[in-house]
């Protein structure tokens, strides 16, 4: 069954020059600010803020804070099955893959695959699935099989030659911590990812990216208001280089200082215990417009299409798949 499912691997720079495509979903970050009169503004002041904090981050040879810049490219993901688009071109999963450029020596540095992480059957799963589920009065259980299809097409691309054709390393997604948990710091600290958070119970989403076979930890990195989840395979603190996370952290703190200015922009540090919450009325907006309603809106627009168009279609191929047991 797995020789019938092939991936394919499309680039697009993110840069301020960046217009989504009409195929993107329209619920990721960089696609929503890349629209409207200020898109171009916006692009230009979040690719300063990555490169910013980037320099703050790695400071060491680098006395004026500039000697680094950060290249971001969005990778989408599209599947294939028996030789047929399972969506006219529907990006399945969308990611961003970091590079460093070191104005210093003229190097262009491999950064991370991952980051930011996106998907229309998370979004069918999320917006359409779940909620169907709590309809019935189930608010304290999760649907039959949920997020079972998912981890193994993830898992599936892990293992494609596609994957391995575009990327060196397994990828590490940076995520907000759930604002329905309390996070403890811990004495560990880490001189790049900063100091470790743990807390007793999984959130819905650290669950839901196990079925895709990634571990969570949360780190608070130096001069963050809060810490992030980071999940990741085999060994996070020694698989990837100092440069690489930090790639990573400072192109997913931009986002989420825009994206969640109640948690990671806030005025006030996370304390030793530490609750998210976004009814937080004490931050700092940013000057990046984002609308935050309109990526609500189209999860659950999003979440219906892949239904109508990937779901339903290859219903009976992708249940026997996922009844095959694991790759």
């Amino acid at each position: 069954m797995n020789k019938e499912f092939t991936f394919a691997v499309k680039r697009t720079r993110f840069d301020e020059d960046y217009c989504p495509s009409e195929a993107t979903r329209l619920t990721t970050n960089f696609a929503n600010l890349a629209r409207g009169t200020g898109r171009q503004e916006n692009l230009r002041d979040t690719l300063k803020m990555i490169d910013n904090r980037f320099n703050a981050l790695a400071h060491w040879d680098n006395p004026q804070s500039d000697r680094y810049s950060v290249a971001i490219d969005i990778i989408s993901v599209e599947m294939d099955i028996n030789g047929e688009s399972a969506g006219n071109g529907l990006p399945l999963i969308e990611i961003l893959k970091t590079s460093i450029v070191d104005r210093k020596t003229n190097e262009c540095i491999e950064g991370i695959a991952g980051n930011s992480f996106s998907s229309y059957v998370r979004d069918y799963d999320f917006s359409v699935v779940l909620p169907d589920h709590k309809k019935d009065g189930s608010d304290f259980s999760l649907p039959d099989n949920f997020g079972d299809l998912h981890g193994k097409l993830f898992k599936a691309f892990l293992n494609s030659d596609a994957y391995k054709a575009n990327f060196s390393k397994l990828p590490v997604i940076c995520l907000s911590v759930s604002t329905s948990k309390t996070y403890q710091r811990t004495n560990n600290q880490h001189p790049v990812l900063g100091v470790e958070y743990v807390q007793d119970d999984y959130s819905l989403t650290d669950e839901y990216f196990r079925k895709m076979g990634m571990e969570v930890r949360y780190f608070m990195p130096a001069n963050c208001k809060a810490p992030f989840a980071f999940y990741f395979f085999g060994d996070l603190l020694n698989d990837y280089t100092n440069l690489e996370l930090i790639s990573t952290i400072s192109t997913m703190d931009t986002f989420q200082k825009i994206y969640r200015p109640e948690i990671y922009n806030a005025n006030a540090e996370a304390g030793k215990l530490y609750r998210p919450r976004l009814t937080n009325r004490d931050y700092s907006p940013t000057r990046i417009i984002y609308d935050r309603e309109e990526r609500s809106r189209l999860a659950v627009q999003q979440g219906k299409f892949a239904q109508e168009h990937f779901i339903k279609p290859y219903q009976a191929t992708l249940a026997q798949w996922v009844a095959d047991g694991a790759l």
